[in-house]
């Protein structure tokens, strides 16, 4: 059985996509630049924030340079922060799941968002103390679909001591970039029906698909160990 977990943040553990766009709604509209809900969903689920600032501002023609990129995440923090505090919720099953992974081994969180977002959705779901640690956006300057966030992940896995951990490690990812990053760095991937249509989950190369994240079971990850092993 897997000996270790790689949980993606966003979209896995919170239902929190539609803070994020309204925290980059409120940074972006006195700009006067419009991010419509649609076009978030559509176009920029994939990114963190420094990438989200750098697509939007080349869709609308304007200029940005990486000082500019760092102000505008700054900007943006206090606001997320700000709409999550007593309306975050977790995805049912989450924080359960969680648990469960962690009696079995290290549990890590590789994440676009921010470290404070991150501890933040921890602490709601009651889970901070069953995390052993997080790869945020500080920690990888190249967003998924780049593997640099998953291979950081590894790096802590082998500093707590498991043995071949690209092959003892389980990833649950909710998007198509989260699933490419995971798979670029050799990783079992799971993928959870909360963000994009099944469909386009099942064209993915991950190992299995759910519909979410409550419905993963002990049964479930022991077929997808025999399979890879």
């Amino acid at each position: 059985m897997f000996a270790a977990t790689l949980f993606d943040y966003n979209g896995v553990l919170v239902d929190d996509e539609r803070v994020h766009w309204e925290a980059f709604r409120d940074v972006l509209s006195p700009l006067g630049i419009d991010l419509s809900e649609e076009q978030y969903w559509a176009q920029y689920l994939g990114f963190d924030d420094a990438g989200v600032f750098r697509e939007v501002f080349a869709a609308a023609g304007q200029p940005i340079d990486e000082p500019r990129v760092a102000e505008l995440i700054e900007a943006k923090r206090p606001c997320y922060l700000r709409r999550a505090k007593g309306t975050l919720r977790g995805f049912r099953g989450a924080a359960e799941l969680l648990r469960h992974r962690a009696l079995e081994g290290p549990v890590v969180i590789v994440s676009g968002a921010l470290r404070e977002e991150i501890e933040l959705g921890l602490d709601v779901l009651g889970v901070r103390a069953e995390v052993a640690a997080i790869v945020a956006a500080e920690d990888a300057p190249n967003s998924k679909p780049h593997p640099q966030g998953y291979l950081l992940g590894l790096e802590h896995l082998q500093r707590l001591g498991v043995s071949d951990a690209a092959n003892s490690t389980v990833v649950f990812e909710d998007s198509i970039d989260g699933i490419e990053a995971a798979v670029a760095a050799g990783l079992a991937c799971i993928a959870v029906g909360h963000t994009y249509p099944l469909d386009q989950l099942q064209a993915t190369a991950a190992a299995r698909v759910v519909c979410q994240i409550g419905d993963v079971t002990p049964e479930l990850l022991a077929k997808v160990w025999q399979e890879r092993h």
